[in-house]
Formats: C-alpha cells, structure tokens, sequence
C-alpha cells in the first residue's frame, strides 16, 4: 500500500508559476513510474506529465509541454510538479499518482491515487 499526498495548490494569477509536491509512503517509491493527473470541473481525470522508475524519462501532455516540469527525489520519496506560464486553462484538481507496471499514463493502469490538490488560475 502506497499512500501519496499532494500539496503546494493555491491560488495563481495567468502566468505565474506553482510547484506542487507529492510524498509518498508505506512502498518502494524508487520502483514505481509517478505521473500527475489533472481533473477540472465537468471534465474528465487527464494525463499531465509522468516520469519513469527506471531511467528518469519524462513524458509530458502537449498542453503542457515546454511549461510543466515533472521531477522526483527517490530517497526523500518525493515527486514535484513545476508549473510555469500557467494559464486559466490549467485550472483543476491535480493528482498523484503510482504506476507500478504501467507507464504513468493511462488511469487504467494507476495503482495508487493522492487526494488531490486544487489549483486555480485567474486571468
């Protein structure tokens, strides 16, 4: 069992920047691909960015590339999200999220979920 808990949301003005973090505990962080799923009002859960167990890659949704920043802390069991550039669009709930077979991108394939932090960006 792996408990994520996101924090770090707030509220931003469009182009301001936002870093959230997930820590984990209770599993082997280092062996899982950890992802972030965002999840606005009305909307469905998305892919936002992903980074592997094994090698480090990052993959990112085209929504957000070039301004979003995935990166992780296996001995301090932690995944952060830099967010730059944020625009009224990234307004949502954004998640943690452990893969242990998976790639770290598909909901179907996620083992663990966090609770979520909110984010909200005003124009």
């Amino acid at each position: 069992q792996v408990l994520l808990a996101e924090s770090g949301g707030g509220l931003v003005q469009a182009g301001g920047s936002l870093r959230l973090s997930c820590a984990a505990s209770g599993g082997t962080f280092s062996r899982y691909t950890m992802g972030w799923f965002r999840q606005a009002p009305g909307k469905e859960r998305e892919f936002v960015g992903a980074i592997n167990w094994k090698d480090g890659n990052t993959y990112y949704a085209d929504s957000v590339k070039g301004r979003f920043t995935i990166s992780r802390d296996n001995a301090k069991n932690t995944l952060w999200l830099q967010m730059n550039s944020l625009k009224p669009e990234d307004t949502a709930v954004y998640y943690c999220a452990a893969d242990l077979f998976g790639a770290g991108r598909q909901i179907n394939t996620i083992d663990y979920w966090g609770l979520g932090t909110q984010v909200t960006v005003t124009s």
